[in-house]
């Protein structure tokens, strides 16, 4: 199973949360479908890592599993819920949660599959407040519009849906490069991003105006190594690629959003973990 996935730590406060981000390298042989029997395995070894950096909820993407289901990681003691496409189709892309079996008993609602490229979860809070996460894997830059178009005019229908008073975080791999321009695009971009911008980009900018997102990865100050997520195979640069998006009302509750370099998924994108304060 590759994946890209976002994850929630345990802090010391339960108002605390922290979320990571990270996508498993791809594998060169695509002759076949990934088994199940190996897929699970993949999902055992990454509810192990979760386990080990005592992640509370992840965000997967490439998750290839048919259809939509659940699965069960006793040992590690972690559900993954997943949605992806039907079981006779070629399956490249695929989304999900992972998260703490203490939590997935407390859920209110199963996440929701809408596509194999969202799939959405709503997390109660105190104070009869929500958070509705997302996780999502955009169409890359060579794919063709129509796609790129379908992506996100779902990601909008869904936005539209949720509730206007849930605090909202989006997380997953956008396949874009957002740039630095923070002038041009105030309250979207902050003074740190990094690298230049593409069509992707623009995307997603846009995206993020119309629904008056900020893309929490430029907020804050630091070394570039703690912000890229993903190197060219063959130029061998780092870009930042993997966002974290959350209301430009709730930007307060975000304290940091950095790359993670210890965890290891066996990936080409290391994890990102966002740390951000509910207001409860």
């Amino acid at each position: 199973m590759g994946v890209s996935y976002s994850a929630m730590f345990a802090s010391k406060s339960a108002s605390i949360p922290k979320y990571i981000t990270v996508k498993r390298k791809k594998k060169k042989n695509t002759k076949k479908q990934v088994g199940e029997t190996e897929a699970e395995r993949r999902s055992a070894l990454i509810a192990h890592e979760l386990s080990r950096l005592n992640i509370d909820i992840a965000a997967l993407s490439e998750v290839r599993f048919a259809d939509e289901g659940n699965l069960r990681e006793h040992g590690a003691g972690y559900t993954l819920y997943w949605s992806g496409k039907s079981s006779t189709e070629r399956r490249l892309s695929g989304v999900g949660f992972m998260m703490k079996n203490s939590i997935a008993t407390k859920l209110e609602t199963l996440p929701r599959a809408h596509s194999d490229r969202i799939i959405s979860m709503r997390l109660p809070l105190e104070k009869k407040q929500h958070l509705t996460i997302f996780s999502v894997y955009a169409p890359t830059l060579m794919a063709v519009p129509a796609d790129k178009d379908s992506f996100y005019t779902d990601l909008r229908h869904h936005l539209n849906n949720t509730p206007v008073t849930d605090k909202i975080l989006i997380l997953g791999d956008f396949n874009a490069r957002v740039g630095r321009d923070f002038e041009a695009w105030k309250g979207v971009l902050g003074r740190h991003g990094i690298g230049n911008c593409n069509d992707n980009g623009r995307l997603l900018l846009q995206f993020c105006t119309e629904y008056q997102l900020t893309i929490t990865n430029s907020i804050f100050q630091q070394k570039n190594h703690l912000k890229t997520t993903w190197m060219h195979p063959r130029s061998k640069h780092w870009h930042l690629l993997n966002y974290v998006l959350v209301r430009q009302r709730d930007l307060r509750d975000v304290l940091h959003t950095r790359v993670m370099p210890s965890a290891e998924c066996h990936t080409d994108h290391p994890p990102r973990p966002l740390q951000a304060e509910t207001s409860n």
